[in-house]
């Protein structure tokens, strides 16, 4: 099993990193490219559920931390 990391960008995306499979509502998978992907959390990104930038025109805000 390999290992696979997200971590939440400041106001921005969730970085995956390592295997994995991103599902549609119906279970399709979508088929991204590369080693990393970067799924939106702004909401507005026009290539959801992957972020495309529009966190940075948006005003997107959100600084979660771990501790």
């Amino acid at each position: 099993m390999s290992d696979v990391t997200i971590q939440a960008f400041k106001n921005g995306p969730f970085i995956v990193k390592g295997e994995v499979k991103v599902l549609d509502h119906e279970g399709n998978p979508f088929t991204p490219e590369g080693k990393a992907i970067a799924l939106c959390r702004c909401g507005e990104s026009a290539n959801r559920p992957f972020c495309d930038g529009t966190h940075n025109r948006c005003g997107f805000a959100s600084e979660e931390s771990a501790s």
